[in-house]
């Protein structure tokens, strides 16, 4: 009976800790923190053939329109090349800013990160080659929590923005399964993983 209060119980606190993962990642993605930096990071999203799909297109207009108000002098892209696609995610970022008013020159590119981690460890490294110090990073509201853990662990002064108009923060289920899916994901960063 001991042993039956004492899982109860360990389960219980399990229930509760993973119930404040799932707050915070949600309450972390409502924060809007933009502010002057040395540069804006776009995380990468699917794209289609040289054309950023909608989750994409949302999170590049978000860093265009805060490149617009004069917040940082560089957009760096990020993302790499998935299976079957011969442009990288980041170069199709920087094809579309480019469309959009943002000049060739005030652009850098990640583009061999497939995942959020390979992106982030990159993106620092190539910010040091830079000499840029800050960054607001630009990507869905439940990305942020994951993003800032990611780039504290690196030493990159960051801030979060994150973009209102994606699909996802459109559609309540599949934003929910995005916020359960890094509340699993989250305490692997904190100890050191992905």
């Amino acid at each position: 009976m001991r042993a039956v209060r004492f899982l109860l119980a360990l389960g219980l606190l399990a229930l509760i800790a993973w119930g404040c993962l799932v707050l915070a990642v949600f309450s972390f993605g409502q924060r809007e923190e933009a502010r002057a930096a040395d540069a804006i990071v776009v995380l990468g999203a699917a794209q289609y053939d040289g054309r950023p799909s909608p989750v994409l297109r949302a999170r590049l207009d978000h860093a265009i329109e805060l490149y617009r108000t004069g917040l940082a002098p560089v957009v760096i892209f990020t993302g790499g090349v998935g299976p079957g696609d011969t442009v990288s995610e980041a170069e199709v970022g920087r094809r579309y800013a480019g469309k959009h008013g943002v000049p060739r020159e005030q652009t850098l590119v990640e583009p061999a990160g497939l995942s959020t981690d390979e992106s982030m460890a990159t993106v620092v490294e190539l910010m040091r080659s830079h000499d840029l110090q800050s960054a607001v990073l630009v990507s869905d509201p439940f990305h942020m929590l994951r993003l800032r853990l990611l780039a504290a662990r690196r030493g990159l002064r960051a801030y979060s923005s994150p973009t209102r108009s994606s699909p996802i923060v459109g559609n309540s289920a599949e934003e929910w399964r995005h916020i359960l899916r890094e509340s699993l994901i989250v305490p692997l960063v904190l100890v050191g993983g992905p």
